[in-house]
């Protein structure tokens, strides 16, 4: 159902697709209910003419199941609904697959700085290339990401992987993510981190593996992952970022 309205392309964008979906049926099921129930009893015990109205204690039985079935139905459901949302946090947060390559992305205001492993795969190379701003990545290659901030809380944003992470100044946040579709794409930045905030998104293009060895053939390494020493990104204020 999501992926109709929203471009499906990691790994496990369907599970966590699944999880909103199930939420939304079994939430919109229970919806209807109570509103059909509510405007039932609003018309059928509405005030009429000759007609006295009675005070319920709720000490009957039979008041009793209209608070006790209801209580242990959505009980059930959110029991649903928990281990559904505890198998798909370890599948993404707590089992991480091996990985093919490693990327470094670094949060600052305001702007995004990946760092690529070169033609050896690896990082902290002499090959490594940095680049502000645009993240390349292989189709059906599984990636581990090390995500950290320089200055304020950030939020590293992919939607169509389904990625939300914070990132915090201080700490190394590791994840990963393994790209299921070719083209270009969004990434955002999803937590208020100042008067850039709006100003302050990437593009993520991710490539066949022919494609990404072409793009990789043509980088020129950068041994500073520093962002404010990249040509790319010096002199770059609030206006100018606007304007790009």
């Amino acid at each position: 159902m999501i992926e109709s309205l929203i471009e499906s392309g990691s790994s496990y964008s369907g599970d966590i697709d699944f999880l909103f979906t199930l939420i939304t049926v079994i939430v919109g099921i229970w919806f209807i209910i109570s509103e059909v129930v509510l405007f039932y009893f609003l018309f059928r015990y509405r005030k009429r003419d000759g007609v006295k109205a009675e005070y319920l204690s709720g000490e009957k039985k039979s008041h009793k199941k209209w608070i006790s079935i209801p209580h242990w139905l959505i009980i059930a459901c959110d029991i649903v609904l928990i281990v559904g949302a505890v198998q798909v946090w370890h599948h993404i947060k707590q089992k991480m697959p091996p990985a093919e390559e490693t990327i470094r992305i670094i949060a600052q205001q305001w702007a995004w700085t990946f760092v690529h492993p070169g033609k050896d795969g690896l990082l902290d190379t002499d090959d490594d290339i940095t680049i502000v701003d645009e993240l390349h990545l292989k189709e059906n290659t599984t990636y581990h990401y090390e995500l950290s901030s320089r200055d304020v809380l950030h939020c590293f944003s992919i939607p169509i992987f389904r990625l939300k992470q914070d990132t915090i100044p201080g700490r190394k946040i590791s994840g990963w993510f393994r790209p299921t579709t070719t083209g270009v794409h969004d990434v955002q930045c999803a937590e208020m981190c100042g008067a850039g905030h709006g100003l302050m998104p990437a593009i993520l293009t991710i490539h066949t593996e022919e494609e990404y060895a072409e793009w990789l053939e043509n980088q020129t390494p950068n041994l500073d992952p520093d962002p404010l020493k990249n040509e790319q990104f010096r002199g770059k204020e609030i206006g100018e970022l606007a304007a790009d």
